[in-house]
């Protein structure tokens, strides 16, 4: 873990202490985040890891990466040892690597507003985080239709009560019904209001990455700086795409930027359609993923050595008939190997996708894809799934019913991230000398005991007979998802949050908006 992101136990052990004189109780979390126990799936060995960190330096230092619109940006480079040709960037062999090695923590802490929910992203450690940036919204009852800020709502509180995400998320859907420079101030707002866990930033416009920043000053109030280290903790751990192919553009810099100087985490993202941005091959692919990576981790370390960084790969098939993306493909699983092996050896956490698709409804289609991307990063070791739950048509759409679904089955792959239980109750060596040969298990004191938490049981798969699947309404998998959302909405209660902060927030929100005219972009 990084000295700069160090969580402080005296803080939040006096934090928690006023927290319950105001009469607040802080709820306890037993599991804010996955530590894993069993091994990394493999499908390189050290040379096939050679080759392509060899060839990602060649991209860097013969092709480069373009960095558009922003000359503080190119200037930040040059200084650091790039070569500057207009808006290309050239890495001399190896520079990228070193400078990364050099101040980029292997983990870090990010912080929530209720510090049980702190989680910890690099190492052995994964969260889970709900999908992200889709502009329509789906659900059984009303079909499909443009998000409104209801609806991001609801999967904010979807998420908060969800134990399996970790983290709130960030653009969950985007409310189409405030104007876009201003809607980012109500998501943020959101996440801090419906839930306690931790989330991710705007990034749509500098000013914008910003006010987020603001708005966790406010929030955090004396917490916000770490007296030992005197550098702020970070609140944060938000989206940074590149334009690929080989591309950065002034929007994703200028957040970058901003998060960087102020220690929120940036997580750098090739976001790639192979065989349209990038070639159609794995290897290829990787490369040109790990090369794009690496620029935007340097730029960050350059902007401020030490800020927390994520290494980042989203790659997708595409219909080579249609052009269509594909997603639950073998293709894409390859890549995704890849890259979590070379983040591990770069030394920096690693981000990739969750459970994606490409279906219009929370069908078989939807359950196979995303449990075809959700199982190979969950065995690859990513640290930080995006799009854990809820991701339709390609990301076009948010499902009520397949964000459940998907929560279902992160339920269950947190179960398999924690391996084998070898203690002296996992062994079970009292039982088979109770039962013995030939006699059932099911009346014995060690199963009597263990009953309630033996296996994982859905809140929405049916195992009953025929016969009472039928007295139950011949109910389907997406209809009793539609149920259970429901179901958690209507249980749904908001944490507390100290009533001084939340008018602090409201009125830097109202002073925000009332200086800034309504715009579409």
């Amino acid at each position: 873990m990084s000295g700069s992101n160090r969580p402080d136990r005296g803080r939040r052990g006096r934090r928690g202490s006023r927290a319950h004189r105001a009469g607040i109780e802080i709820v306890s979390v037993s599991k804010p985040y996955i530590t894993r126990k069993i091994p990394y799936f493999e499908v390189l060995d050290e040379e096939g890891l050679e080759l392509i960190e060899n060839n990602a330096d060649t991209i860097l230092e013969e092709i480069g990466i373009d960095f558009r619109d922003m000359p503080v940006a190119l200037d930040i480079l040059q200084k650091g040892g790039a070569e500057i040709d207009g808006e290309r960037v050239r890495f001399p062999r190896g520079l990228c690597r070193s400078i990364i090695q050099a101040s980029a923590p292997a983990e870090y802490t990010q912080h929530a507003r209720n510090p049980d929910r702190n989680v910890q992203i690099g190492g052995k450690n994964t969260v889970f985080v709900p999908a992200y940036g889709s502009p329509f919204v789906f659900d059984l009852d009303k079909g499909r239709r443009y998000a409104t800020l209801e609806d991001f709502q609801n999967f904010v509180k979807l998420a908060y009560a969800s134990p399996s995400m970790h983290l709130s998320g960030g653009t969950i859907c985007e409310p189409v019904d405030i104007p876009v420079n201003k809607r980012h101030l109500d998501m943020v707002y959101a996440h801090i209001k419906y839930s306690d866990k931790g989330f991710m930033g705007s990034v749509t416009a500098p000013e914008r990455a910003q006010d987020t920043v603001e708005m966790i000053k406010i929030l955090a109030g004396d917490n916000y700086i770490d007296p030992e280290t005197g550098r702020p903790r970070t609140y944060a751990s938000s989206l940074i795409n590149a334009n690929s192919p080989m591309t950065f553009d002034d929007t994703m810099l200028g957040a970058a930027k901003v998060y960087a100087e102020n220690n929120q985490a940036c997580i750098i993202t090739p976001f790639i359609l192979a065989g349209a941005m990038s070639p159609v091959t794995v290897a290829g692919t990787a490369a040109q993923s790990l090369a794009e990576a690496l620029a935007g981790l340097t730029f960050v370390q350059l902007v401020n050595p030490g800020a927390p960084v994520i290494m980042g790969s989203f790659a997708s098939s595409m219909s080579m008939q249609s052009g269509a993306p594909t997603f639950g493909t073998p293709e894409p699983a390859l890549v995704l190997y890849c890259m979590a092996a070379l983040a591990r050896r770069l030394g920096v956490p690693f981000r990739s996708g969750g459970g994606l698709c490409a279906s219009k409804l929370p069908d078989a289609q939807a359950a196979a894809e995303a449990v075809n991307t959700m199982l190979p990063a969950a065995l690859a070791g990513v640290n930080f799934i995006l799009h854990t739950a809820g991701w339709m048509e390609g990301g076009l759409s948010m499902g009520y019913e397949k964000f459940v679904m998907d929560v279902d089955q992160a339920n269950m792959l947190e179960i398999l991230l924690g391996g084998v239980d070898l203690s002296e109750n996992g062994q079970a060596m009292d039982a088979i000398r109770e039962v013995g040969p030939g006699v059932h298990f099911l009346g014995c004191n060690h199963t009597q005991n263990n009953f309630k938490t033996a296996f994982y049981r859905s809140p929405i798969t049916d195992n009953n007979s025929f016969e009472q699947w039928e007295l139950d309404g011949r109910l389907d998998h997406s209809q009793r998802a539609n149920a259970q959302w429901k179901k958690v909405l209507a249980e749904y209660q908001a944490p507390p949050l100290d009533p001084a902060i939340d008018e602090a927030l409201l009125d830097y929100i109202k002073q925000r908006k009332d200086s800034m005219p309504d715009s579409i972009v």
